[in-house]
């Protein structure tokens, strides 16, 4: 059928020939999808049309064969009376009810048939419709990789890379050179500190910080219990207290005080 012709030099054309040939393959790729998806429009609305036309003669054909059974259900019941002429007249319509079943017959299993193959196509057509979109994708992914591949070779080729090493080789040499002045006037102004200071620093900043610890838990009472050998001195405190005030009350009473 006509509508297909294009469709048919689509498929059979080599696309990787046609992409090479391009001058820009990713618009030749977008187009090749447009084309067929034109096409696939046109094939559905002459689907849409055969379709149609199939109904209408199935729609006759099944009247022409209501027409057929009615002529002869007259004619049977002309019979039944006893009126053979008129069952002749019945018999004669039934005949021409089914001439024209037999056309309406012939009429809708051609179309049928041209439908089917029309649909057949179709769904042929989708799947080949599908098949390109997804290689699509690839095919312009591709071309873009190959441009990028032959830019970056291009670049390469203009670059003299030993000559860009040793440039860069230099350049360290002389960032090397530079820091190596920096720490020697460093040393010489005495920027560096000795260890001895700085551990000695360290230690006030650890006093400091121990200072400061203190009095915030002085001030939220946080301060932690005392050892067992404070507690100790602390009660031996309280006893010689309480000693010596005993003594003192002795001495106040006239008892002589123990010795």
């Amino acid at each position: 059928m006509g509508i297909f012709s294009r469709i048919s030099d689509i498929f059979k054309a080599n696309i990787n020939d046609m992409l090479d040939k391009a001058e820009d393959p990713e618009k030749l790729v977008k187009q090749i999808i447009l084309d067929m998806q034109k096409e696939l429009t046109k094939s559905t609305q002459a689907l849409g049309k055969a379709v149609a036309s199939e109904r209408m003669v199935e729609k006759q054909y099944r009247n022409a064969c209501a027409v057929s059974a009615s002529w002869e259900a007259r004619a049977k019941a002309a019979l039944k009376a006893g009126d053979t002429e008129l069952a002749k007249k019945a018999l004669a319509s039934k005949v021409k009810a089914d001439e024209d079943v037999a056309n309406y017959r012939e009429m809708y299993e051609t179309i049928s048939n041209q439908t089917e193959a029309i649909r057949s196509q179709v769904e042929a057509l989708k799947a080949k419709m599908q098949e390109a979109k997804s290689r699509e994708a690839m095919l312009i992914a591709r071309s873009q990789m190959a441009d990028t591949q032959r830019e970056l070779a291009q670049s390469m080729g203009g670059i003299d890379t030993s000559s860009s090493f040793d440039k860069l080789a230099r350049m360290e040499e002389r960032i090397e050179r530079k820091e190596a002045e920096a720490a020697a006037f460093s040393e010489i102004l005495g920027a560096g500190k000795p260890e001895e200071v700085a551990t000695f620093e360290e230690l006030e900043r650890s006093a400091k910080v121990d200072t400061e610890l203190e009095r915030l838990m002085t001030e939220m009472g946080m301060m932690p219990e005392a050892s067992t050998d404070d507690q100790l001195a602390a009660l031996q405190a309280e006893v010689a207290a309480a000693a010596a005030e005993a003594q003192d009350n002795l001495a106040e009473a006239g008892a002589p005080a123990e010795t």
